[in-house]
């Protein structure tokens, strides 16, 4: 049997299984669209529980592209965090905290700094105590000996003051426990 190459499908590709799908049509006659297996079409449309997600949209209060275009600008001519911030209207901790999260202002580029923010920005994010399993450990022994999540919370901060891949906050606990 020959394998295939994994397919990325777009989200105009994406957007056509829903809509074919929302019209009755079966997985075999949707993915013959795309000349691949039905799996591949189950995949994607099980990805959500078989309800079509929402369309992603950006926020109006978060920088777009061209908001970036003009920092990038701003730093490459030189001007100050203060100056690139009025000329936006914008807070200049934004501007400082964007310039720092993108590689600071020898390294900034537009187009990179806004395809981290549309891949940072997307939900629902990974638990941390998914990603770290030596904490989960520790939160689970805590949680066993019928510790609250604040009292685990709190011996993880005393314990580990100064490494806060070591420290989860109640909240992440409960969300941890109840949701994940």
């Amino acid at each position: 049997m020959k394998r295939r190459k994994r397919i990325y499908y777009t989200d105009t590709q994406k957007a056509l299984m829903w809509d074919r799908s929302q019209q009755g049509e079966s997985l075999h006659q949707i993915a013959s669209l795309f000349d691949r297996h039905h799996s591949s079409v189950r995949s994607i449309l099980a990805e959500h529980g078989g309800i079509r997600p929402p369309v992603r949209r950006r926020s109006a209060r978060v920088l777009s592209l061209a908001d970036r275009e003009e920092i990038s600008r701003g730093l490459a001519v030189g001007r100050s965090m203060r100056a690139i911030a009025v000329s936006l209207g914008r807070a200049p901790s934004t501007i400082s905290r964007e310039i720092g999260r993108n590689e600071g202002p020898e390294g900034y580029r537009a187009s990179q700094a806004d395809r981290a923010a549309w891949d940072r920005a997307r939900r629902p994010k990974p638990c941390k105590l998914a990603l770290h399993r030596a904490l989960a450990a520790r939160v689970a022994k805590k949680i066993q000996r019928q510790w609250s999540s604040e009292q685990v919370a709190g011996w993880l901060k005393r314990s580990y003051p100064d490494d806060a891949s070591r420290q989860v906050s109640h909240e992440t606990i409960y969300r941890t426990l109840y949701i994940c």
